[in-house]
């Protein structure tokens, strides 16, 4: 097992890591920013290291400061938990050749996967289906766009190659509007992401967002843990999520999650990721790989007993997979509400000091985050403070007792979502 590695991130992720750790008995190193110095995993953490003020691009994007705090405490490995780098090629790239290792994939794979029209191309190769589109990026023929147009059907949807967390996209509903649309896609993501290529897909009007778990070795072995159900959002962000997805049979679970399995032995997967599907009608079209730990890992987690985030360092540290396919049982049923520091109704963020809080508890109850009494919420990253999960024997069972958590948790001084979620 690995002996000390690097925590790059910040908030509840990183004291997840940190908890996985301990049980492993590996020590652990908290980097943070100027005003991150009181967060809990770095009070608890073996070391800590500060790598600049709180503008994310000189801290936690800061490449060079976080391996230089691998270096100067000796660590072995970075973990990149989610967001920031954990998806940036360049970044795993620069760990490994720094000698130290990253824990998640490859750094080809995440650039193949990172680039949605090659990632589309991956998995149509692996016989993962995929929304009706281009088949590539859009060239600056108009009149071939608009056959594509017609061939695909209207709506369509243009949507950046480099891009994510629901930026990047623009419907279409009539042939008038296309070229305008795809020349104002190519526009954004170009500011947005520096890559200008965009593609085009058939737009699904009433989908479902659900997604396969998986844990890979990077030698051809691979499982997944099942699905979830990721419809609950607001600007395409997610805001509740549960596991496993209602309507999804036994049978369909475990062909969709083979050939999610098939393709990451295909692609030369290594670690945790999740495979992003459209679901309609009873089909599966496949929308984007993500190459680390999601935010809802801990829904999959409840129903399935596998700690994700201890797979990933088991993997990292070359010890393969410790479960076969034959191992996984999906038992019960969760439920996250991601719990935000923002107004319930405006979204408008609203950090600043905890004055009192408590947290929810009972059966089946779970809360991850960061906060506690006193704790000042900064303005500088992104607004969730925790996530709420409930498990129960069944669906209905798992609401109820998450409805029990929110009318239990109380988080004074600052606006937060719980009103939102409790009318959901």
């Amino acid at each position: 097992m690995l002996d000390k590695i690097v925590i790059a991130n910040r908030g509840e992720i990183a004291l997840r890591i940190l908890r996985a750790c301990r049980e492993l008995g590996i020590r652990t190193v908290a980097v943070h920013s100027t005003v991150d110095r009181d967060l809990k995993h770095v009070r608890l953490a073996d070391e800590s290291v500060c790598i600049g003020p709180a503008p994310s691009a000189q801290s936690y994007l800061n490449i060079p400061a976080i391996i230089s705090a691998a270096e100067v405490t000796d660590a072995q490995a970075i973990h990149p938990g989610y967001g920031f780098l954990s998806e940036n090629a360049d970044f795993a790239e620069q760990v490994e050749r720094s000698g130290f290792i990253f824990i998640g994939p490859r750094p080809d794979t995440i650039r193949l996967m990172g680039d949605k029209v090659s990632a589309i191309r991956a998995m149509k190769e692996a016989g993962v289906p995929c929304v009706p589109g281009s088949d590539g990026p859009l060239g600056d023929d108009p009149d071939r766009n608009l056959e594509l147009g017609r061939k695909i059907g209207y709506p369509v949807i243009i949507k950046a190659a480099g891009g994510g967390g629901g930026r990047g996209m623009r419907v279409v509903h009539t042939e008038a509007n296309l070229l305008s649309a795809i020349s104002l896609t190519q526009a954004e993501a170009l500011a947005a992401f520096s890559n200008g290529m965009v593609y085009m897909e058939k737009f699904l009007e009433h989908p479902r967002h659900v997604e396969f778990q998986v844990l890979a070795d990077g030698e051809g072995n691979a499982i997944h843990l099942g699905e979830r159900d990721c419809s609950m959002q607001r600007r395409h962000q997610k805001v509740v999520e549960e596991a496993h997805a209602p309507g999804i049979t036994p049978e369909l679970r475990a062909k969709m999650g083979a050939r999610c399995g098939e393709a990451c032995a295909k692609i030369g997967y290594r670690g945790a990721g999740t495979f992003e599907f459209l679901y309609q009608d009873g089909e599966f079209y496949f929308i984007e790989m993500n190459t680390r730990v999601q935010v809802e890992h801990p829904v999959t987690e409840m129903i399935t007993g596998v700690d994700i985030v201890k797979e990933q360092l088991h993997i990292a540290a070359g010890l393969g997979l410790s479960y076969k396919q034959s191992d996984i049982k999906i038992t019960g049923h969760a439920v996250e509400c991601r719990i935000n520091a923002e107004d319930p109704r405006s979204f408008m963020p609203s950090p600043g000091t905890i004055q009192q809080f408590h947290s929810p508890g009972g059966p089946g109850i779970r809360w991850d985050s960061q906060i506690y009494n006193g704790y000042r919420v900064p303005p500088n990253y992104d607004s969730m403070i925790g996530k709420l999960i409930a498990y129960g024997s069944d669906r209905a069972t798992a609401m109820a007792r998450m409805r029990g958590a929110l009318s239990e948790i109380v988080v004074d001084g600052i606006k937060t979502n719980i009103p939102l979620h409790q009318d959901i």
